[in-house]
């Protein structure tokens, strides 16, 4: 029996679901204890939301398996209730060792995005600020359906061109896929509980 998709607008209600995909998709139970996996996929959906004026959720059989959030850098403006579910749940993830060693962690990868951004030497107007799916759902198309739902957004918005940053932890050979181009990449040697490797981290653009 096929499975039902439903792309729809988010839903309070579905913030849950989609912060255990965040926890899956980036694989936090690997580095983290799975107490502070669980804050630290809080914190990542809370900031996203923060800091985007457009988003879309794939249901699959009544579950929310997906999230896609654009922005319009030239008109977005924080909704207040996203800020403060965001610094209510970075302070619980203070409250640990573990946890302000990941948000440090985390800090420094900021730090490496936003180079990598100054060096694409742009004035991008759009953003992807989150793409995440469920591992069980892929291989269904519903990936290919957000994003282009993302597109049509900034295609009605005016926007030309646009960014995400990615690395290696995720699929990113997806958005090369979709047709975006590799801008800038850099390498880090990481070490996170006992979890020792390099990761690269990417600026990925189109233009529509």
């Amino acid at each position: 029996m096929a499975s039902k998709i439903i792309l729809r607008e988010l839903r309070k209600a579905d913030f849950k679901a989609l912060e255990n995909v965040i926890r899956k998709t980036w694989n936090y139970d690997k580095f983290a204890t799975p107490k502070a996996a669980e804050k630290l996929a809080k914190v990542y959906l809370s900031t996203c939301l923060a800091n985007q004026t457009y988003a879309r959720v794939a249901e699959v059989d009544g579950i929310p398996a997906g999230l896609i959030l654009g922005k319009n850098i030239a008109t977005h403006h924080c909704p207040l209730k996203y800020r403060l579910r965001q610094s209510s749940a970075i302070i619980q993830l203070l409250l640990s060792k573990e946890g302000r060693d990941i948000l440090n962690f985390y800090k420094g990868v900021d730090g490496i995005d936003s180079r990598l951004l100054k060096n694409c030497n742009k004035n991008y107007k759009g953003e992807i600020s989150l793409f995440a799916l469920s591992p069980e759902c892929r291989g269904l198309g519903i990936g290919k359906k957000l994003f282009q739902c993302l597109l049509d957004y900034m295609q009605g918005e005016g926007i030309k061109e646009f960014y995400l940053y990615t690395d290696t932890s995720c699929n990113f050979g997806f958005y090369e896929h979709q047709g975006m181009k590799r801008q800038q990449q850099h390498k880090q040697f990481v070490n996170m509980r006992g979890q020792k490797g390099e990761l690269e981290f990417y600026v990925y653009d189109m233009t529509i």
